[in-house]
């Protein structure tokens, strides 16, 4: 049994599993919000108090870990865009050691789409095969990976994210049209400095907050519930029609629409869908396919794969 905690921009995630097959065993998962990235598009820092807000869920998760799973005995903590784009990255690290005792893996973005790549597809019953895009819409970076029956090709982290274009774009509250066209301009733009050659028919699989709140939104489930999101299908269609309508409500009515699932994400929500939209349209996918999986399924499945 294994631990990994995955530090993202806006989210930090613990996964406890093991080996099953070809796949993982999930035992447990928690999550906490305490948006380390807030301010560092702008700032290129990373806040004391958000720093301190990571490292208390950290300290949450070890306790958890010591209390009701101690026969886990190795914990992988990875580090994402944020901590990549702030200067002081290494006094983060650092700090993270001396508070927890854990060393935190800093990884490129290159790392970032094989891991999410393969942990992606561990959370489904069968096979994928064929070419298959996993998106990952995180809060300062958005990776995309293509695969071809089941082995990475290609991918690419872009600098876009939720939290990082709410920012940049969506600065009003509800956000202006003008300002929603152009967080859409700056989406295709970087879109196009990549070319992926994915075969015809190929499918897309998605990840991360933006995709399972909007998955647990059009089930009308109120928690994170794996088992029913996983493979849940998001049509292009459906979801044009869910921003027009969600770019009409404050945060506050946001989040009074769904409570627990959009809690701490009702801000930036917007800003993830239209990268969703943004992708689906650029490489024109009339749906794709929703996965609890992630960075911290691969960095198990790498440390597996290592022993």
């Amino acid at each position: 049994m294994k631990a990994a905690i995955d530090i993202g921009t806006n989210t930090v995630l613990m996964l406890i599993a093991e080996e099953n097959g070809e796949g993982l065993k999930v035992f447990h998962e928690e999550q906490r919000m305490p948006r380390l990235g807030k301010g560092v598009d702008v700032n290129k820092a990373l806040s004391d108090e958000s720093m301190e807000r990571v490292i208390t869920a950290i300290k949450e998760y070890k306790n958890i870990l010591s209390s009701q799973f101690s026969t886990v005995t190795e914990v992988t903590v990875t580090a994402t865009s944020a901590v990549r784009d702030a200067s002081n990255r290494d006094e983060f690290k650092n700090l993270i050691n001396k508070e927890t005792g854990f060393d935190v893996q800093l990884l490129s973005g290159d790392k970032e789409a094989e891991y999410t790549y393969k942990g992606a597809l561990t959370v489904f019953d069968e096979q994928v095969s064929g070419d298959v895009f996993v998106l990952d819409i995180g809060g300062g970076s958005t990776e995309v990976a293509l695969g071809r029956d089941g082995e990475l090709i290609d991918s690419h982290s872009f600098d876009m994210g939720c939290v990082r274009f709410t920012e940049r774009f969506l600065v009003q509250d509800p956000p202006f049209q003008e300002q929603i066209r152009e967080c859409r301009q700056a989406v295709k733009s970087l879109l196009e400095t990549k070319k992926f050659r994915p075969k015809k028919n190929v499918q897309a699989v998605g990840v991360a907050g933006t995709l399972t709140s909007l998955a647990a939104i059009d089930l009308q489930i109120d928690e994170y519930d794996p088992e029913h999101m996983n493979g849940h299908l998001i049509v292009r269609e459906k979801l044009k029609k869910g921003i027009e309508i969600f770019s009409l409500h404050t945060h506050q009515q946001l989040l009074e629409l769904s409570p627990k699932v959009l809690k701490g994400r009702e801000d930036i929500f917007l800003a993830g869908l239209l990268i969703l939209e943004g992708f689906m349209n650029y490489f024109d996918l009339e749906e794709i396919r929703v996965s609890t999986g992630g960075i911290r399924h691969g960095a198990i499945l790498n440390e597996l794969k290592k022993n």
